[in-house]
């Protein structure tokens, strides 16, 4: 018995974090996409941008490398290997791309008072970055 209410207990916190976001801008305040967070096959977890709220909705990934380089923007996987740590109820030790600059940072997610943080930092422990406050979305 209890062994099942842990296991609900875990999926209802991570059901808080699962689902699609509306992207806010650190700096302006403006929403510019829809980002659906899932949990893969591989038992990681990832976001991909489903829709752009903003500008060309045909626009590509210039800035970013590899095989991503001149991918459209929709469809993008902006968070990568995330794992659930259920002791902070958050994602953790995966990346996180900003397809504006093409850089990968390091990142951490959790919710907070109904919202959703994304910490993207140069380093592991999250101290030289910033973070975006993402609203539920449809």
């Amino acid at each position: 018995m209890l062994l099942l209410l842990a296991a609900v207990s875990v999926n209802a916190q991570i059901d808080a974090i699962l689902g699609d976001w509306k992207t806010v801008d650190d700096k302006t305040g403006d929403s510019f996409s829809v980002v659906h967070i899932y949990k893969a096959t591989d038992g990681l977890y990832y976001g991909r941008i489903a829709k752009l709220l903003v500008g060309n909705p045909d626009q590509k990934c210039v800035e970013c490398e590899g095989s991503d380089h001149n991918r459209p923007l929709e469809g993008l996987v902006i968070i990568r290997g995330m794992k659930y740590n259920a002791d902070k109820n958050q994602l953790e030790g995966g990346k996180v791309l900003e397809p504006a600059t093409g850089k990968f940072y390091y990142g951490k997610i959790y919710p907070k008072d109904g919202k959703l943080v994304l910490r993207g930092s140069l380093d592991k422990l999250g101290v030289l970055g910033r973070s975006q406050t993402w609203i539920r979305g449809k």
